[in-house]
């Protein structure tokens, strides 16, 4: 969306600071929560101040107790073999395993994250887990807590940020965005019990006592296919709290609900 389109798709003035902390908060954001969000930019209108006016109204309304989380992914940094969106020619994969640079949190951007998770790994005093591809950032009282991850393997699962959000019993918001984009349901492939589960490596560069080398780490293939509809069902039979964020429709949710009712969906139905 340009500039422009969100200028004239934003029908009731602008969105601010002050509007947004209004809009959070109506939608039932509180102080103290721990919060997993996935956000589109160009969902919302036209923002003043764009995305740091939408970071700094969430952790105004969850204040330095609370905790927001956002993933910051950056599925570039893995085997060339297996890019599909978009291949590269065979003949291009040794030069890119050679010339690749290890992930940096400091440094290595998001993939398709959107410019808002962009912007807040950024921020002074948000931390970065140590995923070379599916890494979280993470601020306020239990950022430490959550970015912890130990494991290259098995990337979203028990020892991710997902699951120390669970522990934490945080929520899921998701602005203007499905459940198609919505990793905490990842958990609940690691949880579930059906036949289909499907195991893979994904190897990534990293630094390794000073040197770059490329790790690979055994995981399950993920599949997205049927998110939405689990989504569907769960907001069916679960609280979800719903409402505006500028133009944006928004969800708020427990995360931990929804990570054990997939569970359970995906083991009856998968």
């Amino acid at each position: 969306m340009s500039e422009l389109d969100a200028v004239e798709s934003t029908k009731d003035g602008p969105n601010t600071l002050t509007s947004l902390i209004g809009a959070f908060g109506q939608l039932g954001l509180k102080p103290g929560m721990t919060v997993v969000v996935h956000a589109s930019m160009g969902s919302i209108g036209w923002v003043c101040g764009g995305a740091p006016s939408v970071i700094l109204a969430l952790e105004s309304v969850l204040t330095e107790s609370g905790t927001l989380v956002m993933p910051t992914h950056s599925s570039d940094l893995s085997d060339p073999a297996r890019w599909q969106d978009p291949p590269v020619p065979r003949s291009w994969w040794d030069t890119i395993r050679e010339e690749m640079p290890a992930f940096d949190a400091h440094l290595t951007p998001t993939r398709r994250m959107g410019v808002i998770a962009e912007t807040f790994r950024k921020q002074h005093g948000v931390e970065r887990s140590r995923h070379p591809q599916v890494s979280f950032a993470a601020w306020g009282k239990h950022k430490a807590f959550v970015t912890q991850d130990s494991s290259y393997g098995f990337a979203l699962g028990e020892q991710s940020p997902l699951a120390r959000v669970y522990e934490l019993d945080g929520h899921v918001l998701l602005i203007g965005t499905e459940h198609s984009t919505n990793t905490s349901l990842h958990l609940a492939e690691y949880r579930a019990d059906f036949p289909d589960k499907k195991m893979t490596q994904n190897a990534f560069p990293v630094i390794d006592q000073a040197d770059k080398v490329w790790k690979a780490h055994d995981d399950i293939e993920y599949f997205t296919d049927d998110f939405n509809e689990i989504g569907k069902h769960f907001e069916a039979a679960h609280k979800v709290s719903s409402g505006q964020v500028g133009n944006a429709a928004c969800r708020l949710m427990s995360q931990r609900s929804l990570v054990d009712f997939a569970e359970g969906w995906m083991t009856a139905n998968r």
